[in-house]
């Protein structure tokens, strides 16, 4: 199998301590295991010797569309069995599976301008009506499974969590925050403004205002929302067009073709 992970160690200083200390650096792009981990042990087995390898602190970095759920579940079992601290950092996008893994995060960053999005699982099946429901009641399962890494780290209810699933749900990172999926936005200690010392108390703008990510621009985007909003305005608009007219139909004017008539048979007797 390709992989998709890539490891970059390094030695810094702690500034507390002063003493040295590793810090492993954990690269996440792409596909999440593009060729499926299920029946694979020799693939999981390697990520974790190289995960349990080596001490400290690891960053992830999450750039990934998704990819299968069940790497992705051994991938988050093993960060959050990882004995030092986890902080995964989204750079990019953390969609469907990649999502998943970023909520192993001790600590969960968002870059200001990535993307986090959670859906229902999918799957293809063939057979009979019995070979259906089998995998529909294996994705009912998986989806529990998700929901049960999304509540642990939001503290959002079952029920609100199954209903951001069902409607494929995007959200930026003002969005992950409010919610819980995130614990801060990086570089938002860069943008702070210091105020002035010369502004009077009177003349600071509100405390709000000078936040570089306000709480109402944030985003929550979902699918099904927007199908929905353009069927019913095709369907408003078909209705306009097949219902009946009301208009009054317009009134002749002038004479009529009779009256025409017998004024012409009147000019002919006066010839």
């Amino acid at each position: 199998m390709r992989k998709f992970w890539k490891w970059k160690n390094r030695t810094v200083t702690n500034q507390e301590t002063g003493q040295e200390q590793m810090e492993r650096t954990l690269f996440l792009n792409g596909t999440i295991a593009e060729e499926t981990w299920f029946d694979d042990d020799i693939t999981p087995a390697l990520f974790k010797d190289e995960l349990m390898s080596e001490s400290g602190r690891v960053t992830v970095w999450i750039n990934s569309p998704g990819g299968d759920c069940v790497a992705a579940a051994q991938i988050y079992n093993m960060l959050k069995d990882y004995k030092d601290s986890v902080t995964v950092k989204i750079d990019g996008i953390a969609a469907s599976a990649a999502s998943v893994i970023a909520m192993a995060g001790d600590e969960v960053l968002m870059s200001p301008v990535s993307m986090l999005m959670i859906h229902n699982p999918a799957t293809a099946a063939f057979g009979d009506s019995a070979e259906m429901q089998k995998a529909i009641d294996m994705l009912s399962g998986v989806k529990d499974s998700i929901i049960n890494a999304y509540e642990v780290k939001t503290g959002l209810s079952r029920a609100k969590l199954s209903h951001l699933m069902d409607a494929e749900t995007w959200m930026d990172a003002n969005k992950a925050l409010e919610l819980g999926f995130a614990d801060d936005i990086l570089f938002r200690n860069a943008q702070k403004q210091e105020p002035d010392e010369e502004d009077s108390d009177e003349n600071e703008p509100d405390k709000e205002e000078n936040l570089p990510f306000k709480k109402e621009s944030a985003v929550l985007f979902s699918r099904r929302a927007v199908a929905n909003s353009l069927i019913n305005k095709l369907a408003t608009h078909t209705k306009s067009k097949d219902a009946p007219s009301s208009a009054v139909p317009p009134q002749a004017e002038g004479r009529s073709i009779d009256e025409l008539y017998n004024q012409l048979n009147i000019i002919k007797h006066h010839i």
